[in-house]
């Protein structure tokens, strides 16, 4: 493959980078903090076919679990004890370790269904952050667990986050929408469509619950809902490149300028909707949503797709992982040739003389470049999508962003 030298070269800067720094990370969860950076130690090490940075990734949960001992009570999913518990999860099922998960993780499961609670009555369903996050760790310990009694909670506690959508659902002219606050500096009130934190969220959850088979009737009604709610705000401007807005604000004008990204945008819409499609075997759905995710790729000058940085989040990387998935699953040229394309994209964005491996992470809110190792938007996502592209094999670590 045209860039296997260098990106083995950068896989090995990236293993020692993380190897260096794991110590100083004071969050454990999957997308923001220690649990992500030994998500690639274990997937690093199978690529190599060494065990030494599997042995890494070992330490690394470890370390993690002293800090729990200590006193670590961070819940969430992308900074805290969910996401981490989603990892060792994740890793088991995997085959990367072999632990007790029924025996470790059952013991955190009031703690997290009590913070799981007190989001949804808040009406926080957020996905990183929020109840969403809580309700998909406990989908996956209800898929993995083979304890008859476990598998009863976990679908109570599922059931429960249901209910709660159900109740959080709004009724209107065009679907069921959610609401959540867009900016947490103005507390403004609206509808965001958003993969990261909003309603494209809440259908890929829907969308594995449904597969699963529970409650499958009020499950189908909301997903239904939604998706109507979220197709009727098309843009039908054949000028426009982006098809959604990123959020409706009641009472101010629809803005179609969303970016070409996993966590905003219609990348990460069109993403979701082909999983309720695949899950509810709705082909009309799935030629509309398969028509969303190709108009993304039309969009490749950085003012079309504002994408300023490498990083999965909103970044190269992030595009090309899932434009890799798409053409592995469709084999379609034109999702294979988007996937090569930010591959040059996030190469070419290794600028940074004083970054990880040339890599800074944007914050446009901040106006500032900074250098960072997680998941979601530092070097440890980075290198994941690299090693799928050297590696023949498909792998699975980007369910933990409700891509797989």
């Amino acid at each position: 493959m045209k860039y296997t030298k260098h990106f083995k070269k950068t896989l090995d800067d990236i293993g020692e980078i993380i190897v260096s720094k794991y110590t100083s990370q004071t969050e454990l969860g999957v997308l923001a903090g220690l649990s992500g950076l030994a998500m690639f130690q274990f997937y690093y090490s199978k690529y190599l076919e060494d065990g030494d940075s599997s042995n890494i990734g070992l330490e690394m949960l470890s370390f993690g679990i002293e800090k729990i001992n200590s006193g670590y009570s961070n819940p969430t999913y992308s900074t805290g004890i969910t996401g981490f518990g989603w990892t060792i999860q994740h890793l088991n099922n995997s085959n990367f370790i072999q632990l007790d998960c029924d025996e470790l993780l059952s013991p955190f499961d009031e703690y997290l269904y009590n913070y799981m609670l007190a989001e949804f009555k808040i009406g926080n369903y957020d996905f990183l952050h929020g109840a969403l996050g809580y309700a998909f760790y406990f989908l996956s310990r209800f898929e993995s667990t083979g304890d008859v009694d476990l598998k009863k909670r976990y679908k109570a506690y599922l059931l429960e986050s249901l209910a709660y959508l159900n109740d959080l659902s709004i009724k209107t002219d065009s679907g069921l929408t959610w609401e959540s606050i867009l900016d947490i500096h103005k507390r403004n009130k609206g509808y965001n469509l958003s993969l990261s934190h909003g309603i494209s969220s809440i259908l890929n959850y829907l969308a594995r619950l449904y597969h699963t088979g529970i409650e499958k009737k009020t499950t189908l009604a909301l997903i239904q809902g939604g998706v109507s709610y979220i197709t009727n705000l098309e843009n039908k401007d054949i000028n426009n490149f982006a098809l959604f807005p990123s959020w409706v604000e009641p009472g101010e004008k629809i803005d179609y300028n969303g970016r070409v990204a996993w966590c905003y945008g219609d990348l990460g819409i069109g993403l979701s909707l082909l999983r309720v499609a695949e899950s509810i075997s709705d082909n009309q759905l799935m030629n509309y949503s398969l028509r969303v995710l190709k108009q993304t790729t039309k969009r490749k000058l950085p003012k079309d797709t504002l994408v300023n940085d490498a990083s999965i989040c909103h970044g190269s990387y992030g595009n090309a992982l899932i434009y890799d998935k798409l053409q592995r699953k469709k084999s379609d040229r034109t999702f294979q040739g988007s996937y090569k394309f930010w591959i040059e994209d996030g190469i070419q964005k290794a600028t940074h003389k004083d970054g990880y491996c040339g890599y800074k992470q944007w914050y446009p809110s901040q106006q500032k470049w900074s250098p960072e190792l997680s998941l979601l938007e530092g070097i440890a996502g980075i290198g994941l999508v690299i090693i799928d592209y050297l590696s023949e094999n498909t792998t699975k670590w980007d369910e933990c962003l409700m891509i797989s």
